[in-house]
Parts: C-alpha cells; sequence; structure tokens
C-alpha cells in the first residue's frame, strides 16, 4: 500500500510539473518526467507484483490442492495396485486351478477314451465270437434237434422203465391229492386190497383202506408225513391185515400237491414175530430151567462128595492100620476124583449164578477193580515173580462183582499158562470207543464202548481153538500139565454176554494171548435196574 502511495504522490508531482499553468525550468521538467516515469513503473511494478502475489496464491491454493489430490491419488493408486494385486493372485490360482481342473479332464477323457477303445474292441470281440456262435449254433441246430428228439426217447423209454418199476413192486403204492383221494395206484395195491385199479382211482382214502370217519386221511395233514399210527388196513372184504407203511408229500416247487403212500402188508412178518416171541419165552424158560436144575443139582451133588471123602478117610486110616498099599492108592485115586469132581459142581455154580445172582448195574471205576484183583493175587504174583503193567482205566456202568470176577479170570489164566521157570508180564489197558454213526449215548447203549486188555507173554495157543476155549468144561492141555476146569473163560464170556458185550483172543503158539473184552460203557435206564 505504501509503494502504491508513493506511486500516486510521484504521479502527482510530475503531472504538476507538466501542467503549463506552472512554469517550470527545463530541468525541472526533465525531473518531473523521470518521475513520472519513475511512478509509473513503480505504479506498474507494483500492480504487477501484487498480482504476482495473488497469482501465487492462487497458485498456492492450486498446488496445496494438487498435492492433496495427488496424495489421494497416491493412496487411491496404492488401494487399486493391491486389489490389483489380489485379483492378480486369485487370477493366478484361478488359472492354476483351471489348468488343474482341464488337466484332469484331460486325463479321465484320455483314460475314458482309453477304456471305451477296449470296450469298442472287446465288443467288437464278442461281436465276432456271437457271430461264430449264431453260426455254430445254425449248424449245430439240426443235431440239437436230432438229440432232443433222442432224449425224449429216452425220457419216454425212463418213464415207461419206471412205471414198470412201480407196477412190478412188491409193495403197495398209491398218490392222493390234497382232498385225500386216491389218483394214482400200483397193481400191486389192487392185489392186496382186492379192488381193480379202475375202481380205486378217485376213491377216499379212508373208504378203501380205514373204513372208519378218522383214519388215515384225518393224519395225512400231520407235518412229518413220515409214519401213521394206523397199522391196520382193510381189504374189499372187510378182512384186515397188518401194515407198515410210510407217507411222503409230493411237491411242485415249493408248494406241496399231494401224498405218495408206500404201505407193506406184513402178516407174514408178525406171524413170524409171535412164533419167534413164543420161542424166546420158551427158550428163556427152558434157560431158567436148566439154571435151576444145575444150581440144585450141584448142590444135591455137594453131599455125597462129603460122604465119600469123609468115609476114604477113615478107610485110610483103616488101610494104614492093617498095611495095605493097594488100598491105601485105591482110597488116593478116589479121594482125588472126588476133590476134582467137587472143583467142577463149585466152578459150575459159579457159571450158573452169572445169569440167576446178577445184580443192577452201576457206574464201576475199572482201576479201582483192579486193585481189589491184584491184591487179591498178590501170593501167586510173588510166587511167579510177575510184573503187572495197568493203564488208566475208564468208568463204566455194569456189575462190579461180575467185572471182578472177569478180570481175575483172565489175569489168573495170564499167570497160570506160563513156560517153565518163565516169568509172566502181563500188560492191561482200557479205552472209550465212539460210534459216530450211533445215537446219543442216553439213547444208544453202543455209543460209547470199553475195550480192556488183557495180555500176557504165555505159552499162548493157536486161533482156531479160540471158540473151543470159552466153552464150559473145555481144555487145550492135561490135568497134569495145568490145574483147572476149564469154566473161568466160559464164565467171562458168559459175563460179557450179560453185559451186552462181546469177548475174543489174539495169540500164537509160544507168543502169549491178548483177550479182549468190549463193553458197553453206559446202559439204558431199563437196563440199570434190571
Amino acid at each position: 500500500m505504501l509503494t502504491v502511495a508513493a506511486g500516486v504522490w510521484i504521479y502527482h508531482q510530475g503531472a504538476e510539473a507538466m501542467n503549463p499553468a506552472n512554469a517550470a525550468s527545463p530541468a525541472q521538467k526533465i525531473n518531473a518526467g523521470v518521475a513520472l516515469l519513475l511512478a509509473v513503473a513503480l505504479a506498474v511494478f507494483t500492480c504487477w507484483n501484487y498480482l504476482s502475489r495473488i497469482r501465487g496464491n492462487r497458485l498456492r491454493n492450486e498446488l496445496i490442492k494438487l498435492q492433496a489430490a495427488l496424495a489421494q491419488s497416491e493412496v487411491e493408486s496404492k488401494r487399486s495396485n493391491d486389489e490389483r494385486e489380489k485379483l492378480s493372485r486369485k487370477l493366478n490360482a484361478l488359472s492354476a486351478s483351471i489348468e488343474n481342473t482341464i488337466q484332469e479332464r484331460i486325463n479321465r477323457m484320455a483314460s475314458t477314451q482309453e477304456q471305451l477303445e477296449k470296450q469298442l474292441l472287446e465288443r467288437q470281440k464278442a461281436e465276432r465270437l456271437m457271430a461264430r456262435q449264431a453260426n455254430e449254433l445254425v449248424r449245430s441246430k439240426d443235431v440239437l434237434e436230432l438229440h432232443v428228439q433222442n432224449r425224449s426217447l429216452e425220457i419216454q423209454k425212463m418213464q415207461e422203465r419206471y412205471e414198470s418199476m412201480l407196477n412190478s413192486a412188491g409193495e403197495g403204492i398209491y398218490g392222493l391229492d390234497l382232498q385225500g383221494r386216491i389218483r394214482f395206484v400200483n397193481p400191486a395195491t389192487a392185489a392186496i386190497t382186492g379192488w381193480t385199479v379202475e375202481e380205486l382211482a378217485g376213491r377216499s382214502e379212508r373208504e378203501v383202506f380205514c373204513h372208519d370217519s378218522s383214519g388215515l386221511a384225518a393224519e395225512a395233514t400231520d407235518q412229518d408225513h413220515s409214519r401213521n399210527d394206523c397199522e391196520i388196513f382193510y381189504r374189499r372184504d372187510g378182512s384186515t391185515y397188518p401194515v407198515e407203511y410210510t407217507r411222503k408229500p409230493i411237491t411242485e416247487g415249493n408248494r406241496e400237491i399231494g401224498t405218495v403212500v408206500v404201505f407193506k402188508d406184513i402178516t407174514e412178518r408178525k406171524r413170524a414175530e409171535e412164533t419167534l416171541s413164543r420161542k424166546a419165552a420158551e427158550l428163556a424158560r427152558s434157560n431158567a430151567e436148566l439154571e435151576q436144575f444145575a444150581y440144585v443139582a450141584s448142590h444135591d451133588l455137594q453131599e455125597p462128595l462129603r460122604k465119600i471123602q469123609a468115609f476114604g478117610d477113615r478107610l485110610k486110616t483103616k488101610v494104614d492100620a492093617v498095611g495095605l498099599e493097594d488100598g491105601r492108592d485105591y482110597l488116593d485115586r478116589m479121594q482125588g476124583a472126588a476133590a476134582r469132581m467137587r472143583t467142577l459142581i463149585d466152578d459150575l455154580l459159579t457159571f450158573s449164578r452169572v445169569i440167576s445172582a446178577s445184580q443192577p448195574f452201576v457206574p464201576v471205576n475199572l482201576n479201582s477193580v483192579i486193585k481189589g484183583v491184584l491184591s487179591d493175587l498178590e501170593v501167586r504174583i510173588e510166587q511167579t515173580k510177575a510184573r503187572v503193567e495197568v493203564g488208566t482205566l475208564p468208568t463204566i456202568e455194569a456189575d462190579p462183582l461180575q467185572l471182578r470176577q472177569l478180570l481175575q479170570n483172565l489175569i489168573g489164566n495170564a499167570l497160570k499158562f506160563q513156560p517153565p521157570d518163565a516169568q509172566p508180564v502181563i500188560r492191561i489197558e482200557g479205552r472209550i470207543l465212539r460210534n459216530p454213526f450211533a445215537g446219543s449215548p442216553d439213547q444208544d447203549p453202543y455209543a460209547e464202548q470199553c475195550e480192556l486188555s488183557v495180555q500176557d507173554n504165555g505159552i499162548g495157543f493157536d486161533e482156531k481153538y479160540t471158540d473151543k476155549i470159552f466153552a464150559v468144561f473145555q481144555r487145550l492141555h492135561g490135568r497134569t500139565e495145568f490145574e483147572g476146569t476149564g469154566v473161568g473163560l466160559a464164565v467171562c464170556r458168559r459175563i460179557s454176554d450179560r453185559h451186552g458185550g462181546t469177548i475174543r483172543a489174539q495169540s500164537k503158539p509160544g507168543k502169549g494171548a491178548t483177550f479182549i473184552v468190549t463193553l458197553p460203557a453206559r446202559h439204558l435206564k431199563t437196563q440199570l435196574a434190571a
């Protein structure tokens, strides 16, 4: 502002100097002109400076705005760059994913194409094979037709053969529908019942065979279809006959369409069974009488033998007093014969008591039984220096006294029948044998059997005498060689028979003998109480 004021004052002084009214010297005029120029220049400079400041302020403001805009632009550019980088990363990831997907699809398409090519090749092979097979089928059509015709003829012949077998069967065979009416019969049925084949067709089963309102037709609904309780059939004339028959269902697929019955007239069998039953009863009665006779006779024979021995002792005293040597020899022979007779009678009593004096079957531990037997034979074992080897023996159901008697007889024979000055070696073993084809032990006594064996190293015997040694009073050696009456093994057989078992022997002369006893390990309850 001062510069403007100074310029205005200089201009005013110059203007006055230039004014003609104010006369001045030339020097003053020159000064006035210079001052005027200076004033003008100063005014111009001042105006220019003012304008420059205004423009500078404007430019400064614009520069600040531009700087702010530039800063904002930089922030936006940075944000844009960040977003561009994120988008670039996403684009790269998306591109990689797309490339992987494209590659996987290309691989799958290649695999699919390969599979399709293989399938196409296989299909072409199959088509060629089918074409060849079709050609073969066409070529074999005539042959197949010939085979079908031949097979049909074979089936027809087989059907005729089955019909011939059905017609020639000795048993009666007839078929029923679901209503219990007869649909087919064989000639044997007609021959047994007295009806003709034509008359039997269409009749009900109970009308022909049972003549009552219950009969077979009612029982035909039984699910097992195996056997019926009705065992009496009727003939056409009203007479009856016993039968044995079975019933089986006739099925097609899973559906039952009827029943087939096979029956047999067992009149002759029933008569034979009744005859056999009577014979068995007579035999049992005869055996009982024989046992009673043997028991009584043995007792009755004991008294005369005792008297012979008693009077023989008295005669010996008198003969010794007189000195008759021949008389003493006769008496010794007589008393020896009486003693042998008494031994035979005692053995006969033992043999008869096996059945008459038998006890019920109870569980018996054979190890305990063999200990008792060896205790009874202890003196003989010590005298012969025998070695007795006993294995582990089972427990079975039996008569303990008779088993003890059986084992004592077998071991006693093994000790007795030995070469002179030999050491007896006896091996006793036992095991349980199980029959895979038998029922349960509670229902079948032969499901489990005990096998006992007594083996020795004695003199042995020829096996052709096996049956003889088990007979009563049968001996293979003389009385002077070995003591005994020949009843022991017969008692063993009778004991094994009473238990439902067997006894057999294996031997060779000079090689010892093995006696094998097989007994049921368990018995039915009716046998246990017998």
